[in-house]
């Protein structure tokens, strides 16, 4: 197949969520696979993503369709460090986000007067840029009134330092590591909803979720 990078890792990254439904090893199907706390559901197929970008993994299957040559890294380090570009705008905005729409579903929001003046005070720790008075964010984020997403929007977020976590954790024994593999598969893949994320994610991983991993593959840290 002739697929574009993004191709790719979208087809990794749907294949995570399928990974998490073929080895699901539980009872009860409202408990099985995706079946999930929302802010967890995103770790097994974000995950995959990482090994779109390692020459290991590239090998398997990454060659020119005529000559065979296989993809040269220094493309996919091009590409790699595209991504990173003003990513810490990104990542203002995605957290600002999360904030608003926590701050809506936090609290009884019959005592907001006004949208606009709530509206600032949430933003206010991720302002970057002055504000645009006559600019409302709320009244057209559907993602957080009827798109599903509502007081769950920082699941974007939190999967990535899930993801980049775990991943780490590849790197530092081996990305194709069986033992590491295996407790993936047994500790996150075939679980399901069936044990609390967090005690799962330990169990797989040893400790918490550390936020370091993420700010280094966005090129936020050293």
């Amino acid at each position: 197949a002739l697929l574009t990078f993004n191709e790719v890792t979208t087809l990794f990254h749907e294949f995570g969520h399928a990974l998490h439904g073929m080895l699901a090893n539980t009872t009860y199907p409202n408990l099985s696979g995706t079946s999930v706390f929302w802010d967890f559901v995103e770790l097994p197929s974000q995950i995959m993503e990482n090994w779109c970008y390692e020459k290991e993994a590239l090998a398997l299957f990454a060659m020119h369709y005529q000559t065979g040559e296989l993809i040269p890294m220094e493309l996919v380090e091009k590409i790699k460090e595209s991504a990173t570009f003003l990513e810490g705008m990104a990542t203002l905005r995605q957290l600002s986000f999360g904030l608003l729409d926590m701050g809506w579903h936090g609290q009884d929001p019959s005592s907001i007067a006004s949208v606009k003046t709530f509206e600032k005070a949430q933003f206010e720790a991720t302002q970057l840029y002055p504000d645009v008075e006559d600019n409302a964010m709320s009244p057209s984020f559907s993602h957080i009134f009827n798109g599903g997403y509502s007081s769950g929007y920082y699941s974007y977020k939190w999967a990535e330092v899930l993801d980049a976590d775990a991943f780490e954790y590849f790197k530092e024994n081996g990305i194709f590591n069986k033992e590491i593999a295996t407790k993936f598969r047994d500790n996150i893949l075939s679980k399901g909803g069936t044990i609390h994320p967090m005690q799962l994610y330990k169990q797989f991983r040893g400790q918490e979720p550390q936020v370091d991993a993420l700010l280094k593959r966005a090129g936020l840290s050293a």
